[in-house]
């Protein structure tokens, strides 16, 4: 996981690491490419973005948001991922809040799930939310359309997995594909499969989650190893149309330089609750005690 982590908050960075020879030629491309990732969200004069120094580099929270967002529909952020980075202590957390954790919907006064924030009012609203639900302030978001994976798959050229499960798609790449037990070698479109597939898992979204941290961790295994040119471009295009984020390209490589002592010392964690069924629907239901917990640990990481 810790190179996935160094993944999401610096993934530029990470290629031109890779690149080698190409320094040069990459270090503009990637600049490029961040500057089209790069959008700004108004959440108010409460909210600051630390200055990522050298010296004194203070603690940090990022939203992870995998939103999957397909034609006609702006999607819901399916994958929620709090993550804090502390410098000083070395330590970065990673709090995942599954998708149907049932919270009030920040600007609605409703009860829902919390994915449904990023449907009703995009990322702001999103944020907003899980600001509420944790009690803890955001410095930065980075926003992954989960169509990135399929196209970044085939930007390296495939990926192998190892398959933990034996199941026929059900039908997000064509229907009969068996993803059979064992190694796997996958490209884009059978990726997406393998990270959407829930409803065949006996562990649900959880199983999914591990699918979609599998993946990653491949592509940049994958990406680390390549020499092309034309290989990079397709994965700066990739990212450029998949991802946004509040960092600039200086904010990337000041985390990556900055903070990379953190991956040294990865703290993971999922919001427990219970399942319930409210008018038909399906909740999880987090209890104050759960909630306060969660608080407490972020807080804990954020402290300088």
């Amino acid at each position: 996981m810790k190179k996935v982590l160094i993944t999401i908050l610096s993934v530029i960075g990470i290629i031109i690491v890779a690149g080698g020879g190409y320094a040069y030629y990459l270090y503009h491309s990637a600049k490029e490419t961040a500057d089209k990732m790069h959008e700004s969200v108004n959440l108010g004069k409460s909210h600051t973005t630390p200055k990522l120094n050298s010296k004194n580099a203070p603690p940090i929270s990022i939203l992870l948001l995998g939103v999957d967002q397909r034609k006609n529909d702006v999607g819901r952020s399916d994958t929620i991922i709090f993550i804090t980075l502390n410098p000083k202590t070395e330590k970065m957390q990673m709090v995942s809040i599954p998708r149907d954790t049932r919270t009030e919907i920040a600007g609605r006064g409703t009860m829902n799930k919390i994915n449904a924030a990023y449907a009703y009012g995009g990322t702001k609203m999103a944020i907003q939310t899980v600001e509420n639900f944790t009690n803890v302030p955001v410095n930065y978001y980075i926003r992954v359309n989960m169509q990135a994976l399929s196209a970044l798959v085939d930007a390296v050229g495939g990926i192998t997995v190892n398959n933990k499960l034996d199941w026929y798609d059900e039908g997000y790449y064509k229907k009969g594909y068996h993803y059979h037990k064992g190694e796997l070698h996958l490209n884009g479109k059978q990726a997406l499969g393998y990270v959407r597939m829930r409803h065949l898992d006996p562990n649900g979204d959880f199983g999914r989650n591990q699918r979609q941290r599998q993946v990653i961790e491949a592509i940049i295994k994958k990406a680390a190893s390549i020499k092309s040119v034309t290989r990079f471009n397709e994965i700066f295009n990739a990212l450029g149309d998949n991802v946004k984020t509040n960092l600039t390209f200086d904010d990337m490589m000041k985390i990556q330089s900055n903070y990379r002592g953190a991956s040294k010392n990865v703290e993971q964690y999922e919001v427990q609750g219970t399942s319930e069924k409210i008018n038909g629907i399906y909740y999880l239901s987090v209890p104050d005690s759960e909630r306060s917990k969660v608080t407490n640990m972020l807080k804990s990481n954020l402290q300088k």
